[in-house]
């Protein structure tokens, strides 16, 4: 489609030349701007009144674009989300990569543990829009986000990892597909929010949590092997 899109525009540019190129640059740049006027529009309306307590309608309003236009741009509010948190996902990306690839300095587990880290900090800053995505989306849309670049590159990643922590007998024989996935899912946004906001747990102690039961719970102990053991407890149920 993108090939037949260049063609055309090849047989427009030759019968009308600059005059068509300066014609179609400006409708590109309209489009750009009417995108970045509804972003803007809807992170103000989340950081004020809460992601849940905005609707599409409210961001329509604000933005002076018609609801049809909006729908007919993001389907639902997490479309939208998915937009919003573009920019901040790449980097998470690009952080949790090279935290698993900087082998010569750390062990796998080490490595591992640093992903963990970077995946608690990461839903700590964007844990309301990670559940509005989930929560704006069908059921059938739902089960999408095990095919995400998000997913995908998470699960990888720790995969990549707890095999690599076996091989070199830090970590006990176990199901290394089905334990990426679990990780995962003890991780996952809403239960981190419930924790954080209804358990009153913090941030380090669910931390510790995944630790304790992911890394410290199936390692080989040895003297080479030591997990740093220097957060606090969590509280009592």
């Amino acid at each position: 489609m993108e090939a037949g899109k260049q063609q055309e525009w090849g047989v427009i540019a030759k019968r009308s030349g600059r005059e068509a190129g300066m014609r179609r640059r400006p409708e590109r740049r309209q489009a750009a701007d009417f995108d970045q006027r509804i972003l803007r529009v809807a992170r103000q309306l989340f950081a004020e009144r809460g992601v849940e307590d905005v609707s599409m309608h409210q961001i329509a309003q604000e933005a002076g674009v018609g609801q049809g236009t909006l729908y007919r741009r993001y389907a639902h509010k997490g479309e939208l989300i998915l937009d919003l948190l573009n920019g901040s996902a790449q980097r998470f990306l690009e952080e949790i990569q090279a935290c698993a690839q900087d082998g010569e300095i750390w062990s796998a587990l080490q490595r591992l543990d640093s992903v963990l880290q970077r995946c608690i900090t990461f839903i700590e800053e964007e844990g309301p829009f990670l559940v509005a995505i989930m929560d704006t989306s069908s059921a059938e849309r739902r089960e999408m986000k095990f095919g995400t670049q998000y997913y995908r590159t998470s699960h990888s990643l720790i995969a990549h990892l707890l095999e690599e922590a076996i091989t070199q007998e830090e970590l006990a024989p176990l199901d290394i597909i089905y334990t990426a996935d679990a990780l995962i899912a003890t991780s996952d946004p809403a239960l981190y929010l419930f924790q954080r906001h209804k358990r009153g747990y913090t941030p380090e102690q669910i931390l510790e949590g995944i630790r304790r039961i992911y890394i410290k719970g199936v390692s080989v102990r040895s003297p080479s092997n030591q997990v740093r053991d220097d957060h606090p407890e969590p509280p009592p149920a």
